[in-house]
């Protein structure tokens, strides 16, 4: 077994006023050779934008974007048509491929919002757009790891055009809970939202992450109630 520790101190962070972030992995302004990914995760971003603020449009082409909003109401329009509100409880995908064009702002002008941005390199190029999103009910969360997305072909819900799986679980302190890989030379980033855990001999608290490959099972010891996102990914295309 490999792994790297990244506390959430050591992460990357710009404040632009009317945007908050904090980087995970290199981007924009901030560069750190030995934090460009982990496999073929390529971007973590923890935004939070303020009241009425949001991205303008812009372009992205041949990744994989997941948002997953933790607190507020963040609006998405894009080039394929698509006009929504994504909240707390969802899950956004798209699939840039040939390119696509989108915004997203925070429709509340009271109020920030929150999300997590999250890049994945696909395994094919040039695919048509795609977008898709789901709302998930907070009892499929508890006490277990609840698929939110998966590889094409592979999963029922979500998918993505990587073989990459997306886990979220909200566990109560004490808990022990098992994660066996899910594919053959996968490794595993594991991100607190909330709370704080103990994995392989590492102490996990709010926003830390562990990197894990070369490995086949782990076990998550709880030290306080808890929601961690796992994120599966391949090392290589």
């Amino acid at each position: 077994m490999k792994k790297v520790f990244h506390p959430s101190a050591s992460r990357g962070h710009a404040n632009h006023g009317w945007l908050e972030s904090y980087h995970s992995f290199s981007f924009a302004n901030y560069y750190n050779p030995e934090r460009m990914q982990f496999g073929t995760l390529r971007v973590l971003n923890d935004d939070r934008v303020a009241p009425g603020m949001g991205f303008g449009t812009h372009s992205h082409n041949n990744m994989e974007i997941i948002s997953i909003p933790l607190r507020g109401d963040l609006e998405h329009k894009d080039s394929m048509g698509n006009t929504t509100v994504i909240r707390e409880g969802d899950v956004q995908v798209m699939s840039a491929g040939t390119g696509v064009n989108h915004s997203e702002y925070n429709k509340n002008k009271d109020r920030d919002v929150a999300f997590l941005q999250i890049w994945i390199l696909p395994n094919k190029a040039n695919v048509t757009p795609r977008y898709d999103q789901i709302t998930l009910d907070p009892a499929t969360l508890k006490e277990q790891w609840h698929t939110l997305l998966g590889p094409e072909g592979k999963h029922n819900g979500l998918w993505i055009h990587q073989d990459a799986w997306f886990h979220m679980g909200d566990f109560k302190n004490g808990v022990r809970v098992p994660y066996k890989i899910r594919g053959t030379g996968n490794g595993l980033y594991i991100f607190v939202l909330e709370g704080k855990a103990t994995v392989e001999g590492e102490t996990l608290e709010r926003r830390d992450a562990l990197g894990i490959w070369d490995f086949e099972s782990i076990e998550f010891l709880m030290e306080k109630d808890s929601r961690i996102l796992l994120i599966e990914v391949p090392f290589s295309n």
